[in-house]
């Protein structure tokens, strides 16, 4: 079963992803952005998800591996959303099944 502490710390982390985003185009709404610009809007909240769970790398647990390397490869192919929701559903499934 899922800890409430766990739900709690999802949920700020994904509050805290979306709100890089949004907080970058409402900051940045009055000026004209280049492509590269723009594309460095569109991974900054990506890099925020990364930094608040890349520590598991260093953990001995294969069901946490697994999950950031799901989640390094939905990034890579999906927008936010579903890699958030990726990355979560794979962790689940992965320490129900491999601890």
């Amino acid at each position: 079963m899922i800890h409430s502490s766990t739900v709690i710390a999802i949920a700020f982390i994904a509050a805290t992803t979306y709100l890089t985003r949004i907080l970058g185009y409402i900051l940045l709404k009055n000026r004209t952005l280049t492509n590269k610009q723009r594309q460095i809007m569109e991974v900054v909240p990506g890099c925020v998800l990364i930094s608040v769970i890349a520590p598991y790398f260093v953990k001995d647990n294969p069901a946490d591996l697994l999950a950031m390397i799901i989640t390094l490869i939905a990034a890579s192919k999906f927008s936010l959303l579903p890699t958030v929701v990726i990355s979560m559903l794979s962790a689940a499934v992965l320490r129900l099944v491999l601890v």
